[in-house]
């Protein structure tokens, strides 16, 4: 990094972070790296596996199917070091070059699809060890590899897990460089009052996310329809999704999704939807809602929890991966689902399938009820939850730690 040392003072100055251009502005990016440490200049950056992926893309475009996967290309880098940047900062990637760089990271690094399953299911499968793995590894323990930030000891926990399938003589290096730093998160909500609950007033929910079917959008369906129809309780949902197919977890269906656009095409009363909104007005309902929904099957961390949190609105997910870190009974509300030692949900089956979804739906139906039954429970969590995000995602304290990262990364 360079200086000025006039007046016997050292100003950073022209301190450049590189982003992968086709990813700058992605939700997660700009949650937690873009602009995150003031006085630095964030700069979109290309390279040979950005131009692969955009032929690939093209490719299967042209003939109407995706033939060549583009996973594996959008999580290596190698710009021969032609972008010239103090420290790249990769989202789930890493680089072959020599310039200094660190990675954030949800699950595992390197993130390649013969890898990163291993999570899931009750028993680790064997892990390929090829010569893409190989040389990504080398390039992880490598001089110009300075960090890499796990979002959680969730993260962290199957990064050690996976370390523990691959040859020993990676284990420590790779450890001596990871850190966990869960995203930051600016409070939005000093205080939530409780509030009466009433047939005109009704007890208001969101669930927000693209993945309907992942997050347990079939469940809470199926919850709101025992809930406000057959039992007549005043409770309203209010829907952001995309409705984004997406079966890696939940192995929806078309007629799932006919069946979705069916319900929500009826107009219940108990509904109201969005299929996509911007972020301020999504804060401006999380405000306005008295509880979060994120029931999620599969989930790296749970980026619209602490944003929901930090809304004064406390947040009923399931007890997977991350969640338990972000989220307990002081805050909000925890389904307890089958697991394997990671925390993964079991749903690699039919059976596990059908468990699954079974005690995520009757998990929503118990908790709305509690609810309705002592409603100033919601401002009194919602009021912890605001705390703790507060206490732990301050992004002040975030951006000191980032600055601190690519300095020592930068040498």
């Amino acid at each position: 990094m360079r200086y000025n040392d006039a007046c016997n003072s050292d100003v950073e100055e022209d301190v450049k972070i590189g982003v992968l251009a086709y990813r700058y502005n992605y939700y997660t990016n700009q949650r937690i790296i873009i602009d995150k440490v003031p006085g630095f200049t964030y700069v979109p950056v290309r390279d040979i596996y950005s131009y692969r992926r955009a032929l690939a893309l093209r490719i299967n475009r042209l003939i109407g199917k995706p033939l060549i996967s583009t996973f594996n290309l959008n999580n290596q880098f190698d710009d021969f070091d032609l972008n010239k940047v103090d420290v790249f900062h990769f989202s789930n990637g890493i680089s072959y070059g020599k310039t200094p760089w660190v990675a954030s990271f949800e699950t595992i690094l390197p993130r390649f699809d013969h890898l990163v399953t291993r999570h899931q299911g009750d028993r680790a499968p064997d892990v390929l060890f090829n010569d893409l793995t190989r040389r990504a590894l080398d390039a992880i323990i490598g001089k110009a590899c300075g960090r890499l930030i796990a979002w959680s000891q969730s993260a962290a926990r199957i990064q050690k897990d996976l370390l523990s399938a691959l040859p020993a003589a990676y284990t420590q290096p790779i450890l001596d460089k990871m850190i966990v730093l869960h995203p930051p998160q600016k409070v939005l909500c000093e205080i939530r009052e409780p509030r009466d609950v009433s047939s005109a007033n009704p007890l208001r929910f969101i669930m927000v996310g693209a993945a309907f079917f992942r997050k347990g959008g079939r469940e809470v369906f199926r919850a709101f329809q025992k809930l406000a129809e057959e039992e007549q309780l005043p409770i309203k949902l209010i829907l952001v999704s995309s409705l984004r197919f997406e079966p890696y977890a939940s192995a929806e269906t078309e007629e799932d999704l006919h069946w979705v656009q069916s319900v929500i095409a009826a107009h219940p009363a108990w509904l109201e939807y969005y299929p996509e909104l911007p972020n301020a007005q999504v804060v401006e309902l999380q405000k306005n809602a008295d509880a979060a929904l994120l029931p999620s099957w599969a989930e790296t961390y749970g980026l619209s929890v602490i944003e929901a949190q930090a809304c004064g609105c406390p947040v009923i997910t399931t007890d997977i991966r991350a969640f338990p870190e972000i989220n307990n009974e002081n805050i909000g509300w925890l389904i307890q689902v089958p697991k394997n030692n990671l925390g993964e949900a079991l749903y690699t089956t039919a059976e596990e399938r059908a468990v699954l979804s079974r005690q995520i739906q009757a998990g929503l139906e118990d908790t709305i009820r509690a609810i309705m039954a002592d409603p100033a429970i919601v401002s009194i969590k919602g009021n912890a939850a605001v705390a703790r995000v507060r206490a732990e995602h301050d992004p002040q304290r975030y951006g000191e730690t980032l600055r601190a990262i690519y300095e020592q990364a930068a040498g």
